[in-house]
């Protein structure tokens, strides 16, 4: 039988309803402030059954917290996830048709490079070559701002990929829709799209989980075949 929701349960869930995603020192000040306010018992490191609890009640919506990891620092990220509809279908009550095939193909650039990211001029020049609607450069500049204010990309210095939150949403969305390519991380078996791959077997590997993993070996080796990993380990000084 499903544990009770208390009060406190409910409001972590309204908070991370408002947030849409949440970093995982924010989720555990969350759950001790949400315990302390409602008087329920707190312990620190029970936020995964306190969670767990959550999803147990939320199942019949056909929702879902899940925990994922933020691919440019490591760090834990909990969003909240529909499970009732595919993402894109979601997303189509937000955006016209036009933004949202820009979304696909922006999606198609950096799931097809070869580092998880794709350029602003890649993807503005695909602005004209929309099915929908053509958009023109500016007004596509201003689509890719809402994506990212909206947490389904993430931009740096021009270059965009994946937000965790779209990572944690769009998981099967993208292991289905792109099997040829989409691979999950050996060592933390989520999807991995900012990610080194061995040169030998092909297995895929997060890069804060790559350094992580090769940070106490002399000589570092797929985990997988055991060949040496050729590529350059992230953190480390050449």
């Amino acid at each position: 039988m499903a544990a009770q929701m208390t009060d406190a349960h409910r409001r972590f869930l309204q908070v991370l309803m408002s947030h849409g995603i949440m970093e995982g020192s924010e989720a555990r000040k969350l759950h001790r402030c949400s315990c302390e306010i409602h008087q329920v018992y707190y312990a620190h490191d029970k936020l995964d059954d306190f969670i767990s609890t959550i999803n147990s009640h939320l199942q019949p919506l056909f929702m879902q917290i899940r925990k994922g990891m933020s691919e440019g620092d490591g760090k834990a990220h909990y969003a909240l996830v529909n499970l009732a509809e595919t993402e894109i279908t979601k997303m189509a009550s937000d955006y016209t048709e036009n933004e949202l095939e820009l979304f696909r193909k922006t999606m198609d650039l950096i799931i097809l490079s070869e580092n998880g990211f794709a350029s602003s001029t890649d993807i503005l020049n695909l602005a004209d070559q929309l099915k929908t609607k053509k958009m023109k450069k500016k007004e596509a500049e201003q689509v890719l701002k809402v994506f990212v204010e909206d947490k389904w990309l993430s931009e740096r210095n021009g270059e965009y990929t994946l937000h965790t939150r779209c990572i944690i949403e769009m998981e099967q969305y993208i292991l289905s829709n792109y099997q040829d390519v989409a691979r999950k991380c050996n060592i933390c078996h989520s999807l991995a799209i900012q990610s080194q791959v061995c040169e030998s077997c092909g297995t895929g590997m997060h890069l804060p989980c790559v350094r992580k993993y090769f940070r106490a070996q002399t000589e570092p080796r797929c985990p997988q075949c055991n060949d040496f990993w050729s590529c350059d380990i992230p953190g480390t000084k050449q």
